[in-house]
């Protein structure tokens, strides 16, 4: 019999996190290319105008991920209180003048040639302060409940500043992320069992409070109730999914990006992706992202097994964050979830959420990096390195 033990130590999710991450970001400018042209045509005058931007942003996003890369873990652990106050104080200013209002939310400052979208910014911060506190009062968080309700506060008040932009979506995925890495550190499973009471029924007040939730909900129970109305863009999503078939429409042919779908080369562009290439193009789509969130968690679990508990903590975080967000947009596309305006990451058009994302990778490929380092100076000590025996290049 083979030894599974043996082929999954021998798993590289260094490679295997750049290359579908990279393949993700070529995908999403051809997307972008493909599902932006005419409404950009129709409404700026230029057909290329977001697939410029988006090359762009993904210029800085390489950039942004090569300085990240460069970053020592030790920065980000050392750092934990200042990333908190830049977390928080984001969320405030866009609730000041600063702050720029689309369709009804305020979740942008203007900075230059593009918007911040400051949640973006607020998630990667905050999941590496949690990332320090597990580490700094691991002993009292596993062990006692105020321990454990100290970072619930500090999820509390970005939650509520999140939700009075309001901006649903990423509050679900910041919580959901860093409850997760607080499991994954060691905590009870009956510690959260208030947390996710208190969540329900705070979410159920926070729909049925606002109308247009509501009005979500509903139309996402049957979408085709009122199919020119609030199951709108759902239905306009499904058509794209049930037009794509097997094999697809062909790139750039695509009947549901003229108009027809709201946000297609944003939230929605994975109904473009299904429509032109199909089912065998979705699956496509959803096997890059398995591996990169793989990938995520194998780093994430050999740090934690070569003692880099912060590295390990942070890795974990981050590829919740992916994960969680990628999920939910494709639950979204496909009427599995109500709507959210969150992005497909890597894929969807957009600065910030494009170069935190890849800010993100680089720090997963930091992590990993200072894992073979640390194996690499392990061997030489043990005499197994470049002149004792086979060296970990």
């Amino acid at each position: 019999m083979p030894n599974h033990n043996r082929w999954l130590g021998e798993i590289q999710p260094l490679p295997t996190l750049i290359i579908s991450a990279v393949a993700l970001l070529v995908m999403g400018v051809i997307m972008i290319s493909s599902a932006s042209m005419d409404m950009a045509s129709e409404t700026v005058g230029n057909s290329y105008h977001y697939v410029i931007r988006q090359l762009l942003f993904a210029g800085l996003g390489c950039v942004t991920a090569l300085v990240t890369v460069n970053v020592p873990v030790g920065w980000w652990e050392r750092s934990g209180w200042l990333l908190l106050g830049i977390g928080l104080l984001v969320l405030v200013l866009v609730l000041t003048p600063l702050g720029r209002t689309v369709n009804g939310s305020t979740r942008w400052i203007p900075f230059g040639l593009f918007n911040v979208q400051v949640s973006e910014v607020a998630k990667l911060c905050l999941i590496a302060y949690l990332a320090s506190y597990v580490v700094r009062r691991r002993d009292e968080l596993l062990n006692t409940w105020p321990g454990f309700l100290k970072p619930l506060v500090v999820l509390g008040i970005a939650s509520v500043l999140l939700v009075i932009q309001p901006d649903f979506g990423a509050t679900v995925v910041l919580v959901t992320a860093s409850a997760g890495m607080i499991f994954l550190s060691g905590v009870r499973l009956t510690r959260f069992v208030p947390l996710i009471v208190v969540l329900v029924v705070l979410g159920g007040l926070l729909v049925v409070t606002q109308p247009y939730r509501l009005k979500r909900v509903v139309s996402y129970l049957d979408p085709w109730k009122d199919q020119f109305d609030s199951g709108y863009q759902l239905t306009q999503s499904l058509i794209a999914f049930g037009r794509g078939e097997w094999g697809g429409v062909g790139l750039g042919n695509s009947i549901q990006k003229l108009f027809y779908l709201p946000e297609a080369h944003t939230d929605f562009i994975f109904a473009i992706i299904a429509e032109e290439f199909g089912l065998l193009g979705s699956l496509t789509v959803l096997g890059l992202f398995t591996l990169l969130v793989v990938s995520g968690f194998v780093i994430a679990r050999r740090a934690e097994k070569a003692n880099m508990p912060f590295g390990a903590c942070f890795a974990y975080g981050i590829t919740l964050l992916i994960g969680l967000q990628a999920t939910i947009n494709i639950a979204v596309s496909t009427g599995l979830l109500p709507t959210k305006g969150l992005t497909l990451p890597l894929v969807s058009y957009g600065g910030s959420s494009l170069m935190i994302m890849c800010a993100s990778i680089g720090i997963l490929a930091r992590v990993e990096m200072e894992r073979l380092d640390q194996e690499r100076l392990a061997r030489e000590k043990s005499g197994t390195g470049p002149r004792g025996g086979a060296s970990y290049d």
